[in-house]
């Protein structure tokens, strides 16, 4: 089933006369990945009755998730995408400016992310504006890569251990295709 997820600037917003939602400024249509979310605000998830689309409703400024690119979140963004992400398997890169291993893996990232069509890519810069983000994801050491289902971390990679990061997606997905059939 589709998602569409309606964003209102704060949680007051959700207690407006139109349905329980704030009223809606803008809308954008992102082609099926079954992953949108905002830089800011409350989020909550609806189900659409289209087939063919995604449909993201906000008042704020939206950012698009697409399958083959890698994503850059924030403290605001990352769990509305996980979220919407569903039962799609999302891995994070969590990585800093200065550190000379995420630049050395950041491009590899980049192949994966065009490699595996059904998996959700990000990356989370871990500045002093992401700290309670970085700090609630337990980081101690950089790069670190974790990957989630159904908004749980399945497994990590710390380090710049390209194929042990293949490993873990490789496993992710196997049993994710386990589970569904």
């Amino acid at each position: 089933m589709p998602l569409s997820l309606r964003m209102a600037p704060s949680p007051t917003a959700l207690a407006s006369t139109t349905g329980g939602y704030g009223p809606v400024k803008k809308q954008c249509r992102i082609p099926y990945s079954g992953v949108a979310t905002t830089r800011l605000g409350f989020c909550s998830l609806d189900y659409g009755k289209r087939v063919d689309s995604s449909v993201v409703r906000c008042s704020l400024e939206t950012v698009n998730v697409s399958v083959g690119q890698v994503t850059e979140v924030d403290k605001d963004t990352f769990w509305p995408i996980v979220k919407a992400a569903g039962e799609k398997i999302v891995v994070l890169d969590m990585y800093t400016q200065w550190c000379g291993p995420c630049k050395v893996i950041a491009p590899k990232y980049k192949a994966l992310s065009e490699k595996y069509e059904d998996v959700v890519f990000l990356k989370l810069d871990c500045n002093p504006e992401n700290r309670p983000l970085v700090k609630e994801l337990g980081l101690r050491v950089v790069p670190t890569f974790k990957i989630f289902k159904d908004n749980e971390v399945v497994k990590e990679v710390t380090g710049a251990k390209y194929d042990n990061l293949v490993a873990a997606i490789e496993t992710a997905r196997s049993t994710t295709a386990g589970s569904s059939g």
